[in-house]
């Protein structure tokens, strides 16, 4: 693949006068990769029976393309203790899902899809959360202290090491907001943490309003998948730009045992998850 870059060079003399370099970049193009969507989350007050997984393939990085959808894959998941199979079922839109899985807290599940006649294996087992205590709205501990900001706090239990994922998504926004903790220096204290939302005019974001309604997720997590979503929420958050590092590759624990070389992307983990939504007074 070869990417061009143009450098427009501007001379004001009365009238304008233009020139185009034109560069030829050689850019390694690394063949398409299955990627693997397989949150599984077990939300409180839920029987957590309805899961989805997705699958495509990967898009080079400098290419602006629309994700592969992945069909005709067999997709199940599978109670390492009684080996139990939750079949899910091809959507034919790169979507597998099934109404009858059984979450249990402590267990552990493997994930098993054949795709173009290989095996892709992953392992992770069901993570506990404690409940959300308390949801408020401030202004004092952002950025702008004009600014509304959420707050949520949890009790963290006391004697075990535990990770967490939170998640904040204003509802009419197209993004979510991603946060990941550990209690290593907070372990069996109250934990809080806050999100608020600034103008920028050159993304279009905006401040909260009153009004607004926000969705919280508290998840709790296991140490390998912190910190896989820890350089994940890393390397999103870095500055854009053709001119910008590449993000490096982040493998997942999703591995092919038929052909170890032609890895996956993704993470299969299994969450339960505490939901809370939240009104802007």
């Amino acid at each position: 693949m070869k990417n061009y870059i143009y450098i427009l060079v501007f001379a004001l003399n009365f009238i304008f006068y233009s020139c185009t370099d034109v560069i030829d970049v050689d850019v390694p193009v690394a063949p398409p990769r299955l990627v693997i969507e397989a949150s599984m989350d077990w939300v409180k007050g839920t029987d957590g029976s309805e899961q989805l997984i997705k699958l495509s393939t990967s898009t080079p990085y400098f290419e602006n393309l629309q994700e592969t959808p992945v069909t005709g894959a067999s997709v199940k998941v599978i109670n390492d203790s009684d080996l139990t199979e939750f079949i899910f079922t091809d959507q034919n839109n790169g979507t597998y899902t099934t109404g009858n899985f059984i979450p249990a807290l402590g267990q552990s599940y493997t994930l098993e899809i054949l795709y173009d006649n290989e095996i892709y294996r992953a392992s992770e087992t069901m993570t506990a959360v404690t409940e959300i205590t308390s949801v408020f709205q401030s202004r004092d501990n952002g950025f702008d202290k004009n600014a509304l900001e959420v707050n949520i706090e949890w009790n963290d239990p006391a004697d075990i090491e535990n990770f967490y994922l939170t998640k904040f998504k204003r509802r009419g926004d197209l993004l979510q907001t991603l946060f990941d903790l550990k209690d290593e220096f907070t372990n069996g204290n109250r934990m809080t943490i806050f999100y608020e939302k600034l103008n920028d005019d050159d993304s279009g974001e905006t401040e909260f309003q009153p009004g607004d309604v926000v969705d919280i997720y508290l998840h709790g997590i296991s140490e390998q998948y912190y910190n896989y979503i820890r350089l994940l929420i890393q390397q999103s958050g870095g500055p854009g730009g053709p001119f910008s590092t590449t993000p490096a590759e982040i493998k997942g624990n999703c591995i092919n045992i038929s052909n170890p070389e032609n890895y996956a992307f993704g993470y299969f983990r299994l969450t339960e998850v505490d939901k809370k939504v939240y009104i802007f007074e």
